[in-house]
């Protein structure tokens, strides 16, 4: 059953609605999964239909690249929030490994959904980007600086600083969330958020718990026009 809030302003439910891109991806996949749990409504723009595995009536599909404008509009339609957890795949998980997607490929995603958002007069926009983008940087390891510096994991970073700047410059309701290390186990441990170091973030979080973390603040409205380090409590 769907999700909605009541409205005083206009006396009727709105429906929570929202457009997931990266829905095919390890994060993404998870990331639809718990919107579905939350009864919330779900469009998903995804290259190929057949990767979804998830059957609910509550989620619409859309088959098209998201830089492809038209296919972006009509996913859309009718949602109140764009939520993304698109990055720049490589070929293998090797550093060094050639590029899957366009070195370019989420800021241009990402000023394709700001247009049309501004034309559908949606405002909240939430994408993850990584621990380590921007001011954090200082506060990664030196191996994984190195790594970002010298290998191919930088240019997803360097792409995501150019989303990181789009949306804070941008009229949106965005939030920007930064994971450390993501690891696939499914425990539900509590969330540690980060800004400016403090509290300093523990090295890795599941893809489960940051999907959590992405619905909840949907949800409430949490941590508008703010960027965000999550990672797990330890101990």
């Amino acid at each position: 059953m769907a999700v909605f809030l009541f409205s005083l302003r206009d006396h009727f439910p709105v429906f929570m609605k929202i457009l997931i891109l990266g829905a095919t991806g390890r994060t993404g996949k998870l990331l639809l999964e718990q919107a579905l749990k939350a009864g919330i409504l779900v469009h998903a723009l995804v290259r190929d239909t057949d990767k979804v595995k998830v059957i609910d009536r509550n989620l619409k599909l859309y088959e098209s690249k998201t830089l492809d404008r038209t296919a972006l509009r009509l996913a859309m339609q009718g949602c109140d929030a764009v939520l993304s957890t698109l990055s720049i795949s490589r070929k293998s998980e090797f550093p060094w490994s050639g590029l899957k997607s366009p070195k370019d490929f989420l800021s241009h995603t990402l000023r394709n959904v700001l247009e049309i958002a501004n034309e559908l007069h949606i405002r909240r926009i939430i994408i993850t980007t990584a621990w380590g983008v921007h001011e954090t940087k200082k506060d990664i390891p030196g191996w994984f600086r190195f790594l970002i510096n010298y290998s191919n994991v930088g240019a997803a970073y360097r792409d995501h600083e150019i989303q990181e700047n789009l949306l804070q410059a941008s009229p949106t309701d965005w939030t920007i969330v930064r994971p450390v290390g993501l690891t696939n186990s499914r425990k539900n441990r509590k969330i540690r958020l980060t800004t400016h170091n403090q509290p300093k973030p523990s090295l890795t979080i599941s893809r489960s718990n940051v999907a959590k973390f992405m619905v909840e603040i949907y949800k409430t409205g949490d941590y508008k026009q703010e960027a965000v380090t999550v990672s797990e409590v330890r101990g």
